[in-house]
């Protein structure tokens, strides 16, 4: 079953999209959002197209959520860039620890932006983001972004934008310290690629047809399919790059010889 769409406009989106995407005329697309299906409600796929800084925010845990009675899942994602314009880059995590009263001050003179540490970054990057990480993500990419399906975030920072900050629910759950480096990796242009493991979701990038390693993490349960380049069959559907389908299981899916695609699925839906 492929996924119904949803793109969304943005003041700081991209008036022009990477292939395969067309740009609707006279529109700044933002996101381009992939509906949840019921059977996997627990992820979210959506691409992403910057022109400019978003803000700087973090994004609590299912702990912390669950603390809070929010009755909602926490939020922890991941950035695979598709296409970056030169200079580019991702702001993810402090140069060095601070505390929450220097972190609350520098959020509200602006300095923030300077403390964090901003990657360059080209096709091929990918970066996993826990929860309570404080990020941004700057102007010139195209990032696919897989996550658990939350839309709580908590905005520290806005480079003086007229939106609502939540300085005390940033603190709150905010990590005021350096990214951990083993989370960010530059995928190679071929192969197979476990790029997550838990605890959320896994996420692999499939080359031709998955290893035996592959089809077992992802036996008996559902998953989502994203192709990257050439077309994958779906249910007997054929599934093109730009589009997400939900696969009852990944013996449902028919992989191209030569094409590459992103799998994913919750954590909890196999062994």
């Amino acid at each position: 079953m492929i996924l119904q769409t949803r793109t969304v406009e943005k003041p700081w989106g991209k008036d022009t999209l990477p292939p395969p995407f067309d740009t609707p005329a006279d529109k700044r697309i933002g996101e381009i959002w992939f509906e949840p299906p019921e059977a996997l409600t627990q992820l979210l796929v959506k691409y992403l197209f910057t022109s400019e800084k978003l803000s700087v925010q973090v994004h609590p845990s299912d702990t912390q959520t669950l603390a809070a009675g929010l009755g909602k899942q926490g939020k922890e994602e991941c950035w695979l860039v598709i296409d970056a314009e030169p200079g580019a880059t991702l702001g993810i995590g402090f140069k060095s620890e601070i505390g929450p009263d220097e972190m609350r001050a520098a959020a509200l003179d602006g300095r923030i932006e300077d403390m964090l540490v901003w990657h360059p970054v080209k096709a091929g990057d990918f970066f996993y983001i826990p929860a309570n990480t404080v990020h941004a993500i700057g102007g010139g990419c195209s990032i696919i972004e897989i996550q658990q399906n939350s839309d709580i975030t908590y905005r520290l920072y806005d480079y003086g934008r007229p939106r609502e900050l939540h300085l005390d629910e940033s603190i709150a759950v905010a990590e005021g310290e350096p990214y951990d480096p083993r989370l960010h990796r530059h995928v190679p242009e071929s192969g197979d690629v476990s790029l997550v493991q838990g605890p959320y979701f896994r996420l692999d990038r499939i080359d031709g047809t998955p290893d035996d390693a592959a089809t077992v993490r992802y036996a008996g349960a559902p998953l989502l399919v994203i192709p990257r380049a050439g077309s994958v069959v779906v249910d007997g559907g054929l599934v093109a790059p730009g589009q997400c389908a939900l696969a009852s299981s990944i013996d449902d899916v028919e992989f191209a010889p030569d094409g590459t695609c992103l799998i994913t699925q919750p954590c909890d839906a196999a062994r």
